[in-house]
Parts: C-alpha cells; structure tokens; sequence
C-alpha cells in the first residue's frame, strides 16, 4: 500500500503482551427489529473484528434468537419490545444499566422508527455518559430535534454522527442539498451539534467543525445494504481502544473504505455485500499496520 495514505493517519497503539480483553473495552451497540436483524448484526461482528475486547448487543426481545445467532463472539442482550419488534421506551432503564459497563456505545442499526423509539434515542442521546455514535434510524429521530441537540452535551461523552447523504439533509432541515453543499454544510453541523460528523459517500467526509478529513479510501461496489451497520461496529470498536472521536471516525472510515477496496479487488464490485467488508477488515488493518512501519522505519532512517 502507498505510504502516503497512512500519512497523518491516526496511530492505533500496539497491543502489549499483558493485554487482556478488558484492555480494549466494552462496545454496546443498540439496534435491531423484526425483520432488520441483520444490520445489528453487522455491527457486532464487524466491532468484534474493529478489536474492541467486549461487545454487547442490546435487541429487542423476539429478534434476541436470531441476533444470538448471527456470530458466536459477542453477547446478546434482551430488550423490552413492542407489539410490531421494534424496541420499547420501557428498555430505557435496562440500556442504562448496560451503558454505565461500557467504554463506547452505539444506537442505530436496524433499529426502525416509533414515536416510543424516537423518545428513547432522543433519552439517550442527552443522557449518555459514554461516547456515543448514532447511525441509520437513530439520526432521523435526532432530526426532528436537531435545533436543541447541541444545547446539552454531556461533559466527556462525545456523539458521533454517520449521515448518509439523505440523513444528512433531514439534519440540516433545508430540503436536498448538492453533493457540494453537503460538504460545505456539514463542519457548521458539527459545531452546532457539537459532535463530529461523518458525511458517508463518495470520499466520506470527517469533520469535528475545526478540522476535516477526506478520506481516499472506498469504492462504488460498497453502496449496498448494511454498509454503514459496519462502519457503525468499527468506529466503536476504535472508541474502545481509547482513540478519540475525530481519530476513531477518521480511521474507522480509512480502514472500512481500504476493506472495500481489498474485497472489490478480490471479488469484483458488481459482487461485494457488506459481510465481505467484514471478512477483509483483517486484511486492511494489516495493510494499514505494515505502512505504518514502513513510514516509521523510514522516519528512524532519515534521522540517522
């Protein structure tokens, strides 16, 4: 891989010989319903594969079997539900008591919409003390407050935002926005909101409303379903490695675009689903680790 994409890349620490699962931290990641299993899915396993040490799914009780089922690896949690699968207000309390145990926590994929739902992420979004990323479903229920959501930060819990290009429109609240608007809009929604956003698309624009990253990584063969759910998994995955929230987005969407490119490679775009990002996300943090060591011997050399 050129060195010159790594460059300026945030660097994830080396993992030590005294590591233990705990050291890389606990991700609960909220989603899911009747019928959208699998985006929750995605994002667990693909936080699994980001590195986190520990990850909790929290789902609504009657997809908990099917979720459990998704992937050995994490654990499943059983969430109040309505009567259509979707997630209940009452899981309020429960998701309190996960969120308190973990280092970064995500609400989002397949999750639906309800106005019970929109009340609980609307609860969360202002009450959670841990870094939080919101995708998918849990940004359109944000847009219907987007003009308080940055007037009550919780200190040291910083929000993430993964708009896809649609999502980010109903943020801004002023109908559909050109490819270059969105760009142009979204640092001042990040310091309106006071969280960074990630604009997804073509090359996914990263910005905290005081600096911006474009990334160069990705390919036309990842606009399919279930993309984003695993986005969603890894930038929480890199939360609970302690990088912080404009880091973590920023490597997360580098190392998600390279898996893409590596599968493309392998396996064509026509053919790429989300799953493959999954399965090359291995490939593309060794990529990713193997330029950064070119990079830092050269460094040693020329300081010679």
């Amino acid at each position: 891989m050129n060195r010159a994409l790594v460059e300026g890349l945030p660097r994830l620490a080396d993992r030590t010989p005294e590591s233990h699962k705990g050291t890389f931290g606990t991700a609960f990641l909220i989603g899911g319903s009747l019928g959208m299993t699998g985006a929750i899915i995605l994002a667990g396993r693909a936080a699994l594969r980001g590195g986190a040490g520990l990850v909790r799914l929290g789902v609504p009780a009657p997809c908990l079997p099917v979720v459990a089922g998704g992937e050995a690896s994490y654990l499943t949690v059983s969430l109040p539900a309505d009567c259509e699968g979707r997630l209940a207000f009452q899981a309020r309390s429960k998701i309190q008591r996960e969120f308190t145990a973990a280092t970064a926590v995500a609400i989002g994929p397949g999750i639906g919409r309800s106005l019970g739902l929109e009340a609980l992420i609307w609860w969360l979004y202002g009450c959670c003390p841990r870094p939080l990323v919101v995708d998918a479903d849990g940004i359109n229920a944000l847009a219907f407050r987007r003009r308080i959501l940055g007037s009550f930060p919780v200190p040291g819990a910083p929000r993430i935002l993964t708009p896809h290009p649609g999502e980010f429109d109903r943020l801004v609240g002023q109908g559909r926005l050109s490819p270059e608007d969105r760009r142009q809009a979204a640092p001042e929604l990040a310091r309106q909101m006071e969280a960074v956003v990630v604009l997804k698309g073509h090359r996914t624009l990263v910005t905290d409303g005081e600096r911006s990253y474009t990334n160069p990584t990705g390919n036309p063969g990842m606009a399919t379903g279930g993309s984003g759910d695993v986005l969603t998994g890894l930038v929480t995955a890199l939360l609970c490695q302690g990088l912080a929230p404009f880091e973590a987005a920023v490597l997360g969407v580098f190392l998600h675009g390279l898996a893409g490119d590596l599968a493309a490679e392998r396996l064509g775009q026509e053919s790429l689903i989300a799953s493959d990002l999954i399965d090359f996300l291995p490939d593309a943090f060794k990529h990713y680790r193997q330029a950064l060591a070119g990079d830092n011997h050269l460094r040693a050399h020329s300081a010679q």
